[in-house]
């Protein structure tokens, strides 16, 4: 294949692409696993793999193909830290820790507990409120960069909202 205007092959094609797409991509990636690093990490291994594919995807599946790898990338390294959660459970060493002062250990635990929240929100309900809350996404700009419907982020983004009212409640 012959670099051009039109195809991967020609790196400033390439480098536009991922100008216009990785910050999507990592943040996509870090309201997933909620660690700036490891979402940088993997969106450079998605668009790596996209060039490593650069022939076989065309310029308009480019966007749809690094969000697909990068999705993919994720799930299999949770799968992975399942792997590794599980042998840590079973060959569990008592761990000693000196206690904390008090308001180390109340900012610890508020902590824990918005974590809890927002990671109980369905995946698609924190997704949409992440990139609204944190980011300041408008509904429109978050429905581009996922590829649905501003009714589709309103209903999602409802969902969250309803959602982190059941589970504060609870906490």
């Amino acid at each position: 294949m012959v670099a051009g205007p039109d195809n991967l092959n020609d790196p400033q094609v390439f480098q536009s692409v991922f100008n216009a797409h990785a910050e999507s991509v990592r943040n996509f990636l870090y309201f997933r696993c909620k660690d700036v690093n490891r979402a940088e990490d993997l969106t450079q291994e998605a668009f790596l793999k996209l060039w490593q594919n650069r022939q076989k995807v065309p310029v308009a599946k480019a966007k749809s193909y690094v969000f697909t790898v990068a999705n993919n990338l994720f799930l299999d390294e949770v799968k992975h830290l399942k792997v590794v959660f599980k042998y840590q459970q079973q060959h569990k060493v008592a761990n000693v820790t000196p206690e904390s002062p008090q308001y180390l250990l109340e900012e610890k635990e508020f902590h824990k507990r918005l974590q809890v929240a927002v990671s109980q929100l369905p995946e698609k309900s924190r997704v949409v409120f992440l990139m609204n809350r944190v980011e300041k996404l408008s509904y429109k700009e978050i429905a581009e960069r996922l590829e649905i419907s501003v009714k589709a982020v309103e209903k999602r983004m409802s969902r969250a909202l309803k959602s982190l009212r059941s589970i504060s409640e609870k906490i």
